[in-house]
């Protein structure tokens, strides 16, 4: 194996099953310490008891390999906590080069039948869970990089085609997926004059997320997944900042996202009459994507 982040100390968040933790055993795997984060709660988020939880059992098996590993149990969606993480890896392994945001949970439901409790759940789990522990992470390194210690610092995102293309049935999930891809853009362009680098991606993987949901069986693993992480969390990544990328086994698509399509500049301010055919004329020439039903 590769050591292509020796000496390298990563977060991973929401690692101790599924592909949290296939990205915590790779990043290992590639001579990184990695501080492995999971919050032991079910699929819905309820949570459960930390003695011998599932980050025990990975940290073990990161350390039964000769990898250096250290267990936290922070509710990444917590402020004081996600920073008490961030720390936690610095004050264990000497600092923090790459932060991988993983955690999340589903709570499906049609937009109609969604309570205001599922909708505030997932939303803070997904988006405020990459917010905290990307806040504290990026005050370190422009704090190490204005003392002249410039790290090659790492980011990489959790997003997922349900946010790109939408998904019937996952409002809530789309919209906190949707808001992780542009807290990548944005957070990609604030914090390249330190050094770092920001980038998303969108796995399709058997998961416990997935299954049940629909037919997983022709599906990727969840470490299929894990080696476009390892190499965006190493030095020679560097250019390559501010992308989403779809990872489905073998395949990996740059997403476009939210670019310009066909456009009608009609020189003038526009009478409502007149939006109707030149609206649709564009669209004809720009098709809307399929939806994802169950990403």
């Amino acid at each position: 194996m590769s050591s292509i982040l020796e000496g390298r100390v990563a977060i991973v968040t929401g690692a101790g099953r599924g592909i949290g933790r296939a990205h915590a055993l790779e990043l290992a795997s590639h001579g990184a310490a990695v501080v492995v984060n999971d919050y032991g709660v079910s699929l819905a988020g309820q949570r459960g008891p930390l003695e011998g939880s599932p980050a025990d059992r990975v940290v073990a098996e990161i350390e039964a390999g000769g990898g250096r590993a250290v267990v936290n149990g922070a509710d990444v969606a917590d402020f004081a906590q996600a920073q008490a993480m961030v720390q936690q890896a610095i004050d264990t392994f000497g600092g923090l080069d790459v932060l991988v945001n993983n955690a999340g949970f589903v709570r499906d439901r049609m937009l109609v039948n969604t309570s205001e409790e599922e909708w505030d759940a997932v939303i803070r789990v997904h988006l405020k869970g990459h917010f905290a522990p990307l806040r504290h992470a990026g005050a370190y390194w422009r704090a190490e990089a204005k003392a002249g210690r410039q790290r090659a610092a790492r980011v990489v995102n959790t997003s997922s085609g349900a946010g790109l293309q939408g998904s019937v049935g996952q409002a809530t999930y789309s919209a906190a997926k949707a808001g992780i891809a542009g807290l990548t853009l944005v957070a990609a362009q604030e914090l390249g004059r330190y050094g770092i680098t920001v980038n998303a991606i969108a796995p399709v993987a058997r998961t416990r997320m997935t299954e049940g949901a629909f037919d997983t069986s022709t599906m990727a693993l969840p470490e299929d997944n894990s080696p476009i992480v390892a190499w965006l969390a190493s030095v020679d990544s560097a250019d390559v900042t501010g992308r989403v990328i779809e990872v489905d086994g073998g395949r990996i698509t740059v997403e476009n996202g939210w670019s310009h399509g066909p456009a009608h500049d009609l020189g003038r301010r526009w009478d409502a009459a007149a939006v109707g055919p030149a609206l649709r004329a564009l669209l004809a020439a720009a098709p809307a994507p399929e939806p994802v039903y169950g990403a």
